[in-house]
């Protein structure tokens, strides 16, 4: 802290956001670093993630724009042999909506955070599912 700096105000500490929350209007280098603070976030609720897609610029492939989702996000097509098969596998995606979309600054190069949605549900389990879960989300599962 600066001399003569107030101090912070106790008042506000309980605004602060963590650092691995990401925001509207963050900035990245490169996708690596915004992939981590991604996967940081996941972790620390509780979900996996995937990335849902990149856009290629033609000229020299550099990624342009992408968006990172909740590995539940969207929902799995329809299977072409599905009255063939005999046992399909379990619906694993729940329409999550949680997402971070990046755009690059074609000028400087460094990816920007332009939307975000953080409003990440878990979903109601029944016994028969939570072998679907990965294991933080069975430790959190037990303890709650």
């Amino acid at each position: 802290m600066e001399e003569g700096a107030a101090p912070p105000d106790s008042s506000n500490m309980g605004n602060v956001v963590p650092a691995w929350v990401p925001r509207v209007g963050m900035k990245f280098k490169d996708l690596n670093e915004a992939w981590k603070l991604w996967v940081d976030y996941g972790g620390h609720k509780g979900f996996e993630v995937r990335k849902r897609y990149a856009n290629e610029r033609k000229s020299d492939g550099k990624i342009t724009s992408c968006r990172y989702v909740c590995s539940k996000e969207g929902h799995r097509k329809e299977d072409k042999r599905d009255h063939k098969v005999k046992c399909p596998r379990a619906e694993t995606r729940t329409h999550c909506e949680v997402r971070m979309g990046l755009i690059m600054d074609r000028e400087t190069g460094i990816y920007q955070v332009s939307d975000v949605v953080l409003e990440w549900k878990v979903d109601d389990l029944n016994p028969s599912s939570t072998h679907l879960k990965n294991g933080r989300q069975k430790l959190q599962l037990k303890h709650e």
